[in-house]
């Protein structure tokens, strides 16, 4: 694949956070070398979030998110916020960017003092002793000498928001920039567990002695419009970028070196003309990775491919829609499951959402069914979410209540239903399929997902899961 090939909910995601005019959009196309985002001295330049997919060694493929400022105002801005607060749910890291003309600014190195000379006196004794006897107010304030970033080994890394990990520069720590509704922003972060880098951007020609002396793997001093402090910035990112959950191949556990699968692709009139959708690439891919080997074949030419093969697949692996055929034709001794299946355990909980395709047999008339799609594609006239598993959900319980949401989006409030079946989320990453599960059970509302609900409706969930060690 190509770099713009790679799937977003494949790409390592990081947004970039902060007030109206603290530089976000100067600091996005300083990071990217291009011009992605308008950047203006008007405060809410930035309306939607802006995303930019580019190459970050070592990190491999990433997603940049420049969002607008989070103290937008009128209800316009108010929207504006809630897109990107949104955004939030996506990012594996986020840099937040701090305006110096906020907060409890430290006093920056007199105008007499260049950094050259400010270090020399940190390096004299002698000239150490004459500075403590200069005025209070030409004092750098600082507690103790701080440690600079140490990039030389890559093995060691710091935890974001632990406070061991953080400088202790006095007044030159960076949570200094940030006033009360920044902070409350960052303890969210630290809440929900998303690793931070604090950049304090138009930090002047002293940005590079300001990251020599007081920079640490979670605040960086830039300017943007100087083009200082982008490397630092970039260091940063890929030694937090290590402290991110690691997202499991789509076939780890089932697929080793040598082992033959079988993927089943239905082409009908959902099919796109001319190429496989995506979970289908994805999931082909990951077996090719793995040294593996695998063969192609729709349902209904499965019988033939199975028995003109020299050996059993280790898997058979099918679109959820065929899992009826499929389970008929595939002997018991075979693992069977299905490409759904396969992305509830990659980016969800698949013990849990297991657990949760049993309420399907306890439904109710009148139960509410919230069926959620993360994509808008046009719909054809068996669409699987519209139509086909309705009709499911109806033979078990025909006086359901069914309700659908698509989209980027994800309703706050679902109190109200009984059941969330979401799709496989292909287009997805984790965080935010996370995020959703997590919302889902603050309200006691279970979640599923299309390829566990088909298998339920079946009557082959046992089967579908037991290649995962998850016994029913």
């Amino acid at each position: 694949m190509g770099l713009n090939d790679t799937p977003g909910g494949s790409r390592f995601t990081i947004g970039i956070f902060g007030k109206r005019n603290a530089g976000k959009s100067s600091l996005i196309n300083s990071l990217t070398g291009q011009s992605i985002a308008l950047a203006s001295r008007v405060p809410g330049t930035t309306t939607d979030p802006v995303y930019k997919a580019m190459e970050l060694l070592p990190v491999g493929p990433v997603m940049l998110i420049d969002t607008a400022g989070l103290d937008d105002q009128g209800e316009l801005g108010s929207q504006r916020v809630e897109k990107s607060m949104e955004a939030l749910r996506k990012c594996h890291l986020v840099i937040y960017v701090a305006d110096p003309e906020v907060g409890a600014r430290p006093q920056r190195p007199p105008q007499s003092q260049c950094p050259q000379q400010l270090a020399q006196q940190q390096q004299c004794p002698q000239q150490q002793s004459q500075l403590a006897h200069q005025p209070q107010s030409l004092q750098p304030q600082q507690t103790h000498q701080p440690q600079p970033v140490d990039i030389s080994d890559p093995g060691e890394k710091k935890i974001p928001g632990n406070p061991d990990s953080q400088s202790s520069a006095g007044n030159w720590d960076a949570r200094n920039f940030l006033d009360k509704e920044e902070s409350e922003f960052i303890h969210q972060l630290e809440t929900r567990k998303i690793p931070y880098v604090i950049a304090v951007n138009q930090s002047g020609e002293d940005t590079d002695f300001l990251n020599k002396n007081y920079g640490t793997d979670t605040q960086v001093f830039t300017d943007a419009a100087l083009k200082l402090g982008i490397d630092q910035l970039k260091k940063a990112i890929i030694r937090n970028s290590g402290e991110t959950e690691k997202e499991a191949g789509l076939t780890d556990g089932l697929i080793e070196a040598g082992d033959l699968a079988v993927l089943v692709t239905p082409i009908d009139t959902a099919a796109p003309k001319g190429r496989m959708i995506l979970p289908q690439q994805q999931v082909l891919r990951d077996i090719l990775d793995k040294g593996a080997y695998t063969i192609v074949t729709r349902e209904g030419e499965l019988d033939q491919a199975l028995n003109a093969l020299g050996r059993p697949p280790k898997v058979v692996i099918t679109d959820s829609q065929a899992f009826r055929l499929v389970d008929s034709i595939v002997p018991p001794e075979i693992d069977l499951t299905s490409f759904s299946i396969l992305y509830a355990r990659q980016k969800g909980d698949l013990k849990k959402m297991t657990e949760a395709a049993a309420v399907l047999g306890d439904l109710k008339p009148g139960d509410k069914v919230l069926i959620a799609e993360a994509c808008t594609h046009h719909r054809q006239k068996d669409d699987i979410g519209t139509v086909k598993i309705p009709k499911m959900l109806r033979k078990l319980e025909p006086e359901v209540d069914i309700h659908w949401h698509s989209g980027a989006s994800f309703p706050d409030d679902i109190r109200e239903y009984k059941l969330v079946i979401h799709c496989g989320a292909c287009m997805l990453n984790r965080p935010e399929v996370q995020y959703r599960i997590e919302l889902a059970e603050k309200e006691g509302v279970p979640v599923t997902n299309y390829g566990l609900t088909i298998a339920f409706c079946t009557g082959i969930l046992k089967r579908a899961v037991a290649p995962f060690g998850i016994r029913i």
